[in-house]
């Protein structure tokens, strides 16, 4: 090779050409180091729940370099551990902005007594004073309860009721407390066929009872169960809607 001009230029060019390039990397890194490049306004976007002291808290310990070295990474992290917040998206804005777009949980009911779901049954702890149904199941369950829950919803408005609570027990039977107080008691096979029996007979079976009903079983084959607490010396009336 040492004999073969055309190879020694061409090692020449290659040794010249990565030693410009290591030199222009090392000018860059400066240059965006440098005060000219520092950050002026953090934005947060799309947010109620995201208050100003936790975001210039963020501010203070996380918002470090300049805008061309600012670690998104840490800065959407940060902001995706606050309560409310689902997702965090955060934009560089030429020359000295910083957006942070918030997409917030949207609280479908309380899960359990500590925590709150959203609609895509997801569980998250954040304090919330609106009225909201109560859902609880097994650990993994709350994408399934919460599933089940609206479908409740949109069924049990056909007789112009609510669930208030809706309850995935440990051996796989649901149970639904509607916001007239009737508890409905059903198993995890058949519940959305059995509940929707229930609902088209109820105009003509519980509807007209005169007593107050406190519970219905749903696990009957054919029918179901109604409980009338005032009459304790009786059975639970078992009725046949098709009867």
């Amino acid at each position: 090779m040492w004999d073969n001009p055309g190879a020694l230029n061409r090692v020449s060019d290659l040794l010249f050409a990565g030693a410009a390039l290591i030199v222009l990397y090392w000018v860059i890194r400066f240059a965006i180091q440098q005060p000219v490049f520092s950050l002026a306004e953090l934005r947060v976007l799309g947010s109620e729940q995201v208050s100003r002291e936790q975001a210039a808290a963020i501010v203070k310990r996380d918002l470090k370099g300049t805008f061309f070295t600012l670690d998104i990474a840490r800065l959407r992290s940060s902001f995706e551990k606050l309560p409310w917040v689902r997702r965090a998206d955060v934009r560089r804005q030429w020359p000295d902005r910083i957006d942070v777009v918030i997409e917030e949980h949207q609280p479908l009911a309380r899960w359990g007594n500590k925590a709150l779901v959203n609609p895509q049954g997801e569980v998250f702890s954040a304090e919330s004073k609106a009225k909201l149904p109560l859902l609880s199941g097994p650990d993994g369950t709350s994408a399934e309860v919460s599933t089940q829950y609206a479908r409740m919803v949109d069924s049990f408005a056909k007789i112009n009721r609510v669930p208030a609570e809706v309850h995935l027990t440990q051996r796989g039977a649901w149970q639904v407390k509607l916001d007239n107080g009737l508890t409905l008691e059903v198993e995890r096979e058949q519940m959305e066929s059995r509940i929707a029996r229930f609902i088209e007979a109820y105009s003509r079976t519980v509807a007209p009872l005169k007593r107050r009903i406190e519970y219905v079983d749903l696990r009957y084959g054919n029918g179901f169960a109604v409980r009338v607490p005032e009459v304790a010396q009786m059975k639970d009336a078992v009725v046949r809607p098709g009867a």
